[in-house]
């Protein structure tokens, strides 16, 4: 990437409590735990600050141990991004400050990637939320419910998200033009959008699709998406994943 990122923070949502994988946060990653492994890559972007959001005090405990900084946040947050919004007031960020949601379970997310999502909401001034997707050619992905998809306007903003196949293609003849992109969950939001999500209700259609996304979206606030040329690493969500990016950084 030519451009340079302009200031921003990278938090770093990190709840003990998994159902798939038990303890995640503090899963060995070659001789160091999961979140530290993330947060060590975080850094590595042109972030100004990398921040552990967490409830449990054992995740603190270990980030203060590898110098990372961790703030302690309430337990009773329904997303991570209210857990977010908590940061953004406990670091008094400006309401145009821009803040990168890194998930705590991607120890092989790019550098680039995270600077490129805070790029992205930097030049879309009208938007309030940035992410990312990439196009997928193969019809099981596209038809896969766990494979979030996203359909963009002219100008590069989400129209919609859905676990369906979206666009729907009614008419073979028309599937070359058709081009389906799946969505990849990092985020940039500006400090005033998060302060605003923790008052705002769930959305019928957030309901439906169980995607937190569409609340934006619903509520009227734009999302610019950067479509990348090829997805980043898988994330950790089962034993399996985990045993597989061990290989790769151990």
């Amino acid at each position: 990437m030519s451009e340079h990122a302009p200031d921003f923070v990278v938090v770093i949502p990190a709840r003990l409590g998994s159902t798939r994988l038990l303890r995640k946060p503090l899963a060995d990653i070659a001789g160091k735990p999961m979140v530290i492994r993330v947060a060590e890559r975080a850094k590595q972007s042109q972030a100004h600050s990398v921040v552990v959001a967490t409830d449990s005090p054992e995740i603190e405990a270990v980030c203060h141990a590898h110098r990372i900084k961790c703030l302690l946040t309430r337990a009773d947050h329904p997303t991570g991004t209210d857990r977010i919004a908590e940061v953004a007031q406990l670091l008094k960020l400006p309401g145009d400050a821009i803040v990168v949601n890194v998930q705590g379970d991607e120890p092989l997310i790019p550098p680039e990637l995270i600077n490129q999502v805070a790029l992205t909401l930097a030049q879309h001034p009208q938007c309030a939320i940035s992410t990312v997707a990439v196009a997928i050619t193969d019809l099981e992905d596209i038809t896969n419910p766990n494979t979030v998809k996203v359909v963009l306007n002219r100008s590069g903003e989400a129209l919609y998200f859905s676990r369906a196949p979206i666009p729907f293609v009614r008419d073979p003849a028309s599937a070359q033009v058709a081009q389906h992109l799946r969505h990849i969950g990092i985020y940039a939001y500006r400090a005033q959008f998060l302060e605003a999500f923790t008052r705002l209700e769930m959305a019928p259609p957030e309901q439906a699709e169980a995607l937190e996304q569409l609340r934006a979206l619903w509520n009227g606030y734009r999302i610019a998406v950067h479509t990348a040329l090829q997805a980043p690493p898988a994330g950790i969500d089962t034993a399996q994943d985990l045993e597989r990016v061990r290989k790769i950084l151990g």
